[in-house]
């Protein structure tokens, strides 16, 4: 190899070095954006959940929170990264929660569109996981996950492997999945689609309990209109008008807000 040969491959390896060290801490701050988020609307539970991000390359490498940390404490910085074992892959004074890894990997492994898993144990969602029926179409909320969300039936705290082949089995192709007796889950392209889809999730579980909590007959919508719905609410619809950046605007007021009243996620 001549030497501006050389010259020319050493400064590709280093433009190429330098586009994915800006990708990484793009994702980094999307992901922190969703944990400030989540904290936010109160979506919590102390430092347990999590949410997983898959980075670009072919490592099979992630970020995912620090285990310890309250989620209104996460930054770009502190998140950990990690293999598709769940061992961290770079220095870090942090571990990362093992249960929540059996379920994360399980589903980064099997489905490419996963790139971001959310997971939530709150106090709505954890309701209506426990209810035979499931989520209702109750509310136009409610009706973007008809006929897309998966059943996971409770086997304990997930800490066994064997659980993994299950859990790809119940969510299938679908964007979310509730785990009976334990919680919700989303998945996205990207950590502001999941947390998007986990936001509405969230939103349609809080309805359907306070529905039920008055204790009157529910008005259900004929199936054909909450199918017809469904496809609407994924732009798959045949309709007048579109609303295609509906999600893109709802992230960009989202991260208005966090730099309102929590700017250092970035940090």
């Amino acid at each position: 190899m001549t030497a501006d040969l050389a010259t020319t491959a050493a400064a590709s390896a280093a433009a190429a070095a330098s586009a994915a060290a800006a990708e990484e801490l793009r994702l980094r701050r999307e992901l922190a954006a969703v944990y400030r988020l989540l904290a936010h609307f109160r979506m919590t539970d102390l430092i347990f959940t999590h949410i997983s991000l898959r980075l670009p390359g072919p490592e099979h490498h992630f970020l995912i929170n620090p285990y310890g940390l309250l989620f209104e404490e996460i930054t770009a910085s502190n998140l950990v990264k990690i293999d598709l074992a769940g061992n961290p892959v770079e220095p870090t004074p942090y571990r990362v929660n093992p249960a929540g890894f059996v379920i994360h990997s399980a589903i980064h492994a099997a489905r490419a569109d996963a790139h971001c898993v959310l997971h939530t144990h709150t106090k709505a969602g954890c309701a209506v996981a426990a209810q035979e029926g499931g989520l209702l179409p109750l509310n136009q909320m409610s009706m973007e996950f008809h006929n897309r969300v998966g059943y996971h039936d409770y086997e304990g705290v997930a800490l066994n492997l064997d659980e993994q082949r299950r859990l790809v089995a119940d969510i299938g192709g679908h964007p979310a999945l509730i785990l009976r007796n334990h919680g919700l889950l989303t998945v996205g392209e990207s950590a502001a689609q999941a947390f998007l889809r986990m936001y509405y999730l969230e939103k349609a579980c809080e309805i359907q309990v306070t529905a039920q909590a008055g204790g009157g007959p529910l008005v259900l919508p004929p199936a054909d209109v909450c199918e017809y719905t469904a496809r609407q609410l994924a732009g798959e619809a045949d309709a007048d008008f579109q609303d295609g950046d509906a999600y893109d605007l709802a992230w960009a007021a989202m991260l208005r807000l966090l730099d309102r009243i929590a700017p250092d996620y970035k940090d």
